[in-house]
């Protein structure tokens, strides 16, 4: 079978799985019309590969530049300063900048010398030098390296690592603490891969890492891959133990920034739904993907807003900074202004070529049932999920509003779209803190995640497509929803409601049969109808200027058909 034959093959199967889906809302095929013939997955793919050429890091050249890069994007859909702006103007940004606790660091250059042997070179692996390393002398330094294995307490005792480089087997941030600001070492050489990366295939990868701001120490640390670990104690073994490190980086006070962009509704303008997507990291996909779609759903909404006379009801946010800190800083700093969000959506990692990083797209539900037993088609990514309280559920229909509008788009184009229980680690976690809906759009598992190899040649152009569609509809939908749009809603979180009370069902009756306590079971589909019940409650939210009697009549019937479904699935778990 050719590829674009398998290619072919997976659209018609995806298109034959969407045709047993209810019709999606009529709202919802207006909008994807509208967006499918403005928005530039090209435009989100030059953004992305724009970024991708610096190590970003708050403050530095790489983080401002991908900012002022995205500040002239939205200048050229029409967004204008807000300062300047009249109280009219719907479409503005701002640039917010808060004072940072240490200086911005850009990598410049590091090697690794033993004998004859260049270990490592920043030239071919940037992600080697870890951030807020200080500077060598233009010559290097010369000292010896001393293994201390695992890097243990009882390793360090064993070792005299003072003045000397450190091997180690350990995360280089707690090894430069360890080994150079406790015990004297000079610097650090840090090997710690995680086996999701693939290591034995991917020998020359390399995760970053950061090591404290030390203005006395003044050292540096270097993470390692596994070729260079394994070299270097060829190398011991052989009783060439001395090696020559050289570093070079640049430190400079510096603002950490934050571009806020608005599209400001023309009905309840304090009503919100914020997106958010961090610059931070070095990677391709991590995060210059996620800023790639936002600024594109930016010029997108812009060229709506101006040429096609369109404005969302409600007000559009979208942030681009530091991960969660621009996020938690956004909620915290207005409590009247946080009040009116109503919606929270992270884009972190949404370019993936799944083919090559081995990964797919996930939707990171806010914590539902499947958070506290996750089970079936239910899984946790590799990035690390642990099993939470019942007292941490949160119901709301954003979860299954988000993922019908991604298998919408799925329909067209053959998108594999999965979810996973809630884990955390990104912009959406401040939402959740602040009581706001808060969901994260990814992907996991991937073999390159926050390595050197995380470049261009790993993102997908279809895939940024996808992202970037199934998100600016969600938000358009969401921000200018009426009654009729509102029931429509309504009627898919119950249909979903059913789907998942007859899986959990199956589920159960399965797990009795293998010995699982009956009260158990009950308490999994008690939990998962009180789930949906309640999350049908919340949408009395979606509606613009309110719920009307219709559409609370309708979310009332719908959490009455669920309550009764839960019970009736419970009955016939009894003997």
């Amino acid at each position: 079978m050719t590829r674009r034959t398998l290619v072919v093959l997976c659209v018609l199967l995806g298109r034959a799985a969407a045709a047993q889906r209810p019709a999606s809302p009529a709202a919802v095929k207006r909008y994807f019309e509208m967006v499918r013939r403005e928005f530039s997955a090209k435009n989100a793919y030059d953004q992305t590969a724009f970024m991708d050429r610096y190590f970003r890091w708050p403050g530095n050249t790489g983080f401002d530049a991908s900012l002022d890069r995205v500040e002239g994007i939205l200048k050229g859909a029409g967004y204008v300063s807000e300062a300047g702006a009249p109280a009219t103007a719907p479409l503005t940004y701002r640039i917010e900048r808060r004072k940072m606790n240490a200086p911005a660091w850009d990598p410049v250059d590091a090697v690794v010398v033993v004998g004859r042997d260049t270990v490592l070179r920043w030239a071919t692996n940037r992600n080697m030098l870890a951030i807020n390393s200080f500077s060598t002398p233009d010559t290097g330094v010369v000292a010896s390296i001393v293994d201390v294995g695992k890097g243990t307490p009882a390793d360090y005792d064993k070792a005299s690592v003072a003045g000397k480089i450190v091997l180690v087997e350990a995360n280089v941030g707690r090894a430069f603490s360890e080994a150079v600001q406790r015990r004297g070492a000079i610097g650090v050489l840090a090997y710690n891969m995680p086996a999701y990366t693939q290591p034995e295939r991917n020998r020359t990868s390399i995760q970053f890492g950061s090591v404290a701001y030390d203005s006395v120490k003044r050292a540096w640390g270097i993470a390692l891959s596994r070729d260079a670990l394994e070299r270097l104690r060829v190398s011991l073994a052989k009783g060439q133990n001395q090696a020559r490190v050289r570093v070079a980086s640049k430190m400079f006070p510096a603002d950490e920034r934050t571009i806020v962009a608005e599209v400001h509704g023309a009905q309840v303008p304090a009503e919100r739904f914020v997106l958010s997507a961090h610059v931070q990291e070095p990677g391709a996909n991590d995060n210059a993907s996620g800023v790639g779609d936002l600024s594109e759903m930016a010029r997108v909404l812009g060229v709506l807003v101006h040429d096609r006379g369109f404005r969302p009801k409600r007000t559009i946010t979208m942030l681009f900074g530091l991960e969660i800190a621009q996020t938690r800083t956004y909620l915290a700093a207005d409590s009247a202004r946080t009040r009116g969000v109503r919606w929270g959506l992270s884009l972190d990692m949404t370019g993936e070529d799944t083919k090559k990083t081995g990964g797919t797209f996930l939707i990171e539900k806010m914590p539902d049932p499947s958070a506290v037993w996750t089970r079936g088609d239910e899984k946790h990514s590799e990035w690390g999920g642990r099993p939470l309280e019942k007292s941490r559920i949160v119901p709301h229909y954003f979860n299954d509003f988000l993922l019908a509008r991604c298998l919408d788009q799925a329909a067209n184009t053959g998108w594999v779209v999965k979810t996973n229980p809630f884990e955390g680690g990104s912009d959406h976690t401040p939402f959740l803190d602040a009581k706001k809906p808060g969901v994260l759009f990814w992907h996991f598992t991937d073999m390159y995640y926050h390595t050197d190899g995380d470049r261009i040649d790993k993102v997908s152009v279809p895939e940024l497509e996808n992202v970037g569609l199934a998100a600016l509809v969600s938000v358009l939908t969401l921000t200018s929803a009426d009654g009729p749009t509102a029931r429509d809603l309504v009627g898919e979180v119950d249909r979903a409601a059913i789907k998942r009370l007859d899986t959990e069902m199956a589920l159960s009756v399965a797990a009795l049969k293998q010995g699982s306590p009956a009260a158990t079971e009950d308490d999994i589909l008690s939990t998962w109808t009180d789930y949906y019940v309640r999350s049908l409650k919340t949408m009395d939210d979606i509606e613009v200027g309110g719920s009307s009697a219709d559409t609370r009549a309708a979310i009332d019937a719908a959490a009455r058909r669920v309550a009764a479904a839960g019970a009736d699935r419970r009955r016939t778990l009894k003997p």
